[in-house]
């Protein structure tokens, strides 16, 4: 499928209009894409073309081109391993025109986890570490992107717990 798509117009700056305008979209895909241009909600051209060339531009060529999600990037903070008891905050950007809608997977689960830029896990444990997904969704596609967490035990409780273990041992055996 189609990955890493990204949009550019040449020359880039003030457009003058009479003069020549070229729009390009490229991406990493095998077979090579076919591309679709929109301007607002009106289908401009579809082929095999990256480039929509406008020979001698016009103010009634201005508008909104319209593109599936693109450059599709997923943060976590804090960053690194997160240790058990904190919370940790997910979120997903992207170039879309319209906007994307974002929904969160974790791997090996069926249904959503949230919605919305921003996934907030509080009080985070062991069983959150694994793969979570955002995809990123507007009328023209999606594109997917996956971050993997860490959560590892707080020492202190482990602590604690040789602590109370070691207590119950010489209570039971000054008994």
């Amino acid at each position: 499928a189609p990955q890493l798509p990204s949009a550019s117009v040449s020359p880039s700056g003030e457009i003058v209009e009479g003069r020549s305008v070229t729009l390009t979209c490229s991406s990493d895909a095998n077979p090579a894409a076919d591309y679709t241009w929109y301007k607002e909600e009106e289908r401009k051209t579809s082929s095999n073309e990256s480039q929509l060339i406008f020979s001698s531009i016009q103010s009634s060529d201005s508008g909104r081109f319209i593109y599936a999600p693109q450059l599709l990037s997923v943060s976590v903070s804090p960053p690194g391993q997160l240790v058990e008891g904190g919370s940790v905050t997910l979120t997903c950007s992207s170039d879309a025109n319209p906007a994307a809608n974002y929904t969160w997977y974790k791997e090996d689960e069926e249904s959503p986890k949230a919605s919305g830029q921003n996934f907030i896990i509080t009080d985070v444990r062991p069983e959150h570490s694994g793969n979570y997904s955002c995809e990123a969704q507007n009328t023209r596609g999606s594109q997917i992107s996956t971050v993997h967490l860490v959560v590892v035990r707080d020492p202190s409780v482990k602590i604690m717990n040789i602590i109370r273990l070691t207590l119950v041992v010489l209570c039971l055996w000054t008994r």
